[in-house]
Formats: C-alpha cells, structure tokens, sequence
C-alpha cells in the first residue's frame, strides 16, 4: 500500500508543462497585442520579466524577417542581437526555419531540442509561430 502511494504521488511532484492550447492561447493573444496596440508597446510588454506574456515556460518571442530579435521574454536583454544562425541542440537552423515558414504559410509549427528555462533540462520543443507584417511572433511549449 505504501508503494502505490509512492507511485501515485510520484506525478504530482513533477512540474507540469504548459500544452499546445496554453501555447496558442499565448499566441493569440501576443497577435492581437500586436495589431491592436501597435509592436512597440506590444513587443515591450512581451519583454516584461512578470507580465502576462512570460509565465512559467511559456513565453513570446518575436524577430525580423532578417533574425533579429524583437522581442524575447525569457532573456530581453537580447533584443537587437542577429540570432539567424541559430541552431538547436542538434544543430538544426531553427531561426531560418522559422522564417521560412512564416514567409511561405504565414503561420505554423516547429520542433527542436531546446533548454527549458522552468527545469534546467534539454528537451523537446514545439513552437507556434506567426507572421504578422514583418514580424515572427512565437510561444514554443514543451510536448510530453
């Protein structure tokens, strides 16, 4: 009986991860921010350590259509900073995949192999992006 207490407690002591409709209720959210406030106060308010759009794992990220950071809630001081070449841990160009699929479909989804700042592990990820003028908009989660 005291192992299958164990067990069941087990899970509860894990930090949930945030999931897809989390994400793209972020997302959303973060777009419409955008188009109704206009990027500036938009993208300031996505760098806010605190605030609404940086909550636990989830964050917003934004970049040019060149890679340059906009916007990045999980390190602001990077705002500015050319990450183009950017790769996962597996050496993926996660950037310019990015890019390109937010030139050629206007929206959509990547994977890669990402740091999750909530746990200090390397582990999958799955980022919603979307273009918005000349803007990448992104909030990536961590799939189980």
């Amino acid at each position: 009986m005291v192992c299958a207490l164990a067990l069941s407690a087990a899970p509860a002591l894990a930090a949930p991860h945030a999931d897809a409709a989390q994400a793209q209720a972020m997302l959303e959210k973060a777009v419409a921010t955008i188009k109704t406030a206009g990027a500036g106060p938009a993208f300031a308010a996505f760098n806010q350590k605190d605030g609404a759009f940086n909550t636990g794992e989830l964050y917003v990220f934004v970049f040019d259509l060149n890679g340059v950071y906009e916007a990045y809630g999980a390190h602001p001081g990077l705002v500015g900073r050319d990450v183009s070449d950017l790769t996962d841990a597996e050496g993926k160009p996660i950037v310019r995949d990015m890019i390109e699929i937010a030139r050629t479909s206007g929206h959509g989804k990547i994977n890669y192999v990402w740091l999750n700042r909530a746990d200090n592990r390397v582990e999958r990820k799955m980022s919603l992006i979307e273009l918005v003028d000349n803007h990448v908009v992104g909030v990536g989660y961590y799939p189980e």
